[in-house]
């Protein structure tokens, strides 16, 4: 199911076409190749002074063990459509620079842009990606060692999509649901807070 973006500006298609999904194809999944080519997109996205602060933990649905203790971090809300993705990503920020240790205060926002590059590769591949901020945190990172040093910023569901005609009823109408944002004239200002130019 397509459910592209009704902007008041044209923006390109794979922006248009991103967004998240929770009816996944339970019998398809993400092979090597393209899990790796995800990986490649968050490589090369932006981060301050090239620091890539992100490290990312992959669970493979073929992995049964490891990934499903990832699918038991999720809420039960998030559990119940994540079940059927092919892989989970946590995605985790490293609280200091890599070259002198200081407090690197943009590595939140720099995971989250490396994370946007997934979601977009996802949706250039045919592929559906959601991201989550819903799951246990201590669990989290208790479960995969996770250093104290990293924040944990989100899991990211991906996989392909269901065919539209396999959707159950409940699920189909929160998939139908319409899109919403703000109004692009509530987004922004121009020179200083507050002045409107729409």
């Amino acid at each position: 199911m397509k459910k592209p973006a009704i902007t008041e500006q044209p923006i390109h298609v794979i922006l248009a076409d991103r967004w998240s999904s929770r009816a996944y194809d339970p019998t398809q999944f993400v092979s090597q190749e393209l899990l790796l080519s995800l990986m490649e997109a968050a490589r090369w996205s932006p981060s301050c002074m090239g620091d890539q602060p992100w490290q990312f933990i992959v669970f493979n649905k073929k992995d049964a063990t490891p990934w499903t203790q990832a699918l038991n971090c999720l809420s039960i809300g998030n559990q119940n459509w994540a079940m059927d993705a092919s892989i989970l990503i946590l995605a985790c920020a490293h609280q200091n620079f890599s070259n002198n240790e200081k407090t690197n205060r943009w590595g939140q926002y720099d995971t989250g842009a490396a994370s946007e590059n997934i979601c977009l590769q996802a949706t250039s591949l045919g592929m559906v990606a959601h991201q989550m901020g819903g799951f246990d945190v201590e669990k989290t990172r208790q479960l995969f060692q996770i250093p104290s040093q990293y924040d944990l910023m989100s899991f990211i569901a991906i996989g392909y999509p269901l065919a539209i005609e396999k959707v159950n009823a409940e699920a189909l109408a929160k998939e139908k649901e319409a899109r919403k944002r703000k109004p692009l004239r509530e987004i922004f200002y121009t020179n200083q807070w507050g002045e409107q130019s729409l």
